[in-house]
Order: structure tokens, then sequence, then C-alpha cells
């Protein structure tokens, strides 16, 4: 079976998310980006054999066929914008995502920066987020994130696609992120029993509340998703804190999941947004306001070694998306 990128580690002290569109004339310096991305990795690792460093990449929908020809992820659509009632989680532009993961932020950044400069002109950056560890691995909010992450062996499966479902992609993962910008003024005037009810668990012990007092719009309400045929419906988070210190700039929590379908990210996402039932969203959101979103297919590591040929002149255009109708299939999963 194809092994995936190294996505399932400990928490690292620090990470770098790049979002970047590639610019027409740029497949080529792309597709040898990613060829060259591995040996970037292991020239920033050499230095410093004892600490951590891993790099994953994605590929989003829209650059799929300009990259690759033949079969693409049979999931891989674009991000799914939602709007409710109050808060809405936008769809926004990306092509590539680069996640890094070391226990040292200049490590993160000396493999951000080699890589970009190989790419040069054939990208434009959408976004360039430096995250941090906060405390005990808590975000901004002062509460612990990714508490119901599975571990192990559990954590594998959860992100990766089988033969069975996918033969072309087993081993690769499904990735959406987000940018949350959170209001700490109004968060931290709220009283801790009030933030409490929001997260639906304690802020200090991490304990989460009982199902019978628990309040229904708590975001561990609508995101913990009920099992189905005895399977688990999780995802895998991987979200670190980030801002500015002083002024207005722009602080909050950088929100990235992988999965095995694009689906359960989905549901959560409309959970929270939408709400369950409809109207009853994610209290977090009075506080934390999306500002990205986009989804990506991160392949098998076999993938990544042996790419696929580029498109030729020749190849028919693909045909155009379906404009997602926003239903999200949920009926498999509820």
């Amino acid at each position: 079976m194809d092994t995936g990128q190294n996505i399932v580690t400990d928490k690292t002290p620090s990470a770098l998310f790049l979002v970047l569109t590639v610019n027409d004339g740029g497949e080529d310096a792309v597709r040898d980006g990613i060829e060259g991305l591995d040996g970037i990795v292991t020239t920033v690792s050499s230095r410093f054999p004892d600490a951590t460093l891993t790099a994953i990449i994605g590929i989003g929908s829209q650059a799929w066929d300009r990259l690759f020809s033949g079969p693409r992820p049979a999931e891989l659509h674009p991000f799914i914008e939602l709007t409710g009632e109050v808060h809405t989680a936008p769809s926004t532009p990306g092509d590539v995502l680069l996640h890094i993961k070391s226990s040292r932020p200049d490590l993160t950044f000396e493999v951000g920066r080699l890589w970009t400069a190989t790419l040069g002109d054939a990208v434009s950056t959408v976004d360039e987020t430096h995250g941090f560890r906060y405390f005990d691995m808590r975000d901004l909010t002062g509460f612990v994130d990714g508490t119901e992450n599975p571990a192990g062996a559990d954590a594998v499966a959860t992100i990766t696609v089988d033969a069975d479902t996918d033969p072309d992609f087993a081993g690769g993962s499904y990735v959406a992120v987000q940018k949350y910008v959170t209001d700490l003024a109004a968060w931290n005037a709220l009283p801790v029993p009030d933030q409490e009810d929001a997260f639906g668990r304690s802020k200090f012990e991490n304990v989460e509340m009982a199902d019978d007092v628990k309040p229904t719009n708590a975001h561990t309400a609508l995101t913990n998703l009920p099992d189905v045929d005895g399977e688990a419906q999780e995802i895998l988070r991987d979200n670190m804190p980030f801002g500015d210190v002083a002024g207005d700039g722009e602080k909050g929590t950088y929100f990235i999941a992988y999965s095995k379908t694009p689906e359960i990210t989905e549901v959560m996402l409309r959970n929270m947004f939408i709400g369950d039932p409809e109207g009853n969203h994610d209290r977090l959101l009075d506080f934390t306001t999306a500002i990205t979103g986009t989804q990506f297919f991160a392949p098998s590591a076999q993938f990544l070694a042996d790419l696929p040929p580029a498109p030729s002149a020749a190849d028919e255009e693909p045909e155009p998306e379906p404009e997602p109708d926003g239903s999200l299939g949920i009926g498999s999963l509820r």
C-alpha cells in the first residue's frame, strides 16, 4: 500500500502554512518544485539532525489538471462556501499548500524560503502564516486545541484514503485549511463560565461537559459527529495559533484538518456555520471569523516520488467543475 506523507507527528512548537496560486505558464516550475521539496527538507534537516522537521504538500482542485495528466482524486473539489444566518465560511483561492512543521522556527522558515525561491514568479502567495505553540497546546482563547484528535494507528486510518475507496490515490489525504481571526477583547470580556459553555469543555482542566448539560450550540456539540455503522467520523487537526502582538494586527487560529474524505470536515463546518438544527450556529463564531477557506489533496509519498506526466497540449480541455450544491452529501454521515 502507498504510504502517506509524514502528517501524523507529535505537536511541534512551530509551523509555517503557505497557500499559493500557480501563475499562467508556471506549471513546469511548480512540478519541479514538488519534486525538489524532499531534497530541501533533507538538506535543512542534515544541519540539525535531532530537530523535528517535516513538510507536507497539497494540491488544489483547480490546479490538479494543470499539473498532472491521468486520473484525479475522486473527491477533490473546491472548498464549499457556507453562508449561515449570521456567519460565513468563505471559499478563497489556493492551488498549492505547503505545511511545514518543526521543533525550531528557523528550520520552518529556511525550508519555506528555499522552496519558494525555486518557484520564483511561477506562483503568487495568497497567504503566509507562521504558527507557534502556545503554552500547553492551547489556542489564544486559553482552551486546549485538538483534544478530540485520534492518535497512533487510529490517526493514520482517519486521514488515509484506502485502496478500496480510490485505488489510484491510496495513501493520500484530503486537507482543508481556514484562517480564523479572533476578537480577543470581546472573548476576554466574556466570563469564564460563558467561555466554557461556548466550547463545551472546562477551560483549565480541559474536561468535556456531559451531554445533558452541554449547550446545543457549544463547539464540541456541533463538531463531534456520531459514529456511522460503528465507525468514528473523525479528522486530524494540526491547528496552530498565530498573530501580531501590537495594535490591531490579526491574531487567531490557523485551522488545518486532514481526513480520508473531505465530507467529514464539510459536515463539521456545516454544523458550525449553518447550524444543527439550522440556525443553531457554533457560539465560538461570535468571537472568531473565518477569512480564508481552501481544500487540497496531499498525495502519497510514492506519488510525489514518481509524478505522472504533465498534461500535453493535445490533451482535451477538462470539463468545467460543477458548482457544489452545498448539500455536502451529509445523508451518508448522519
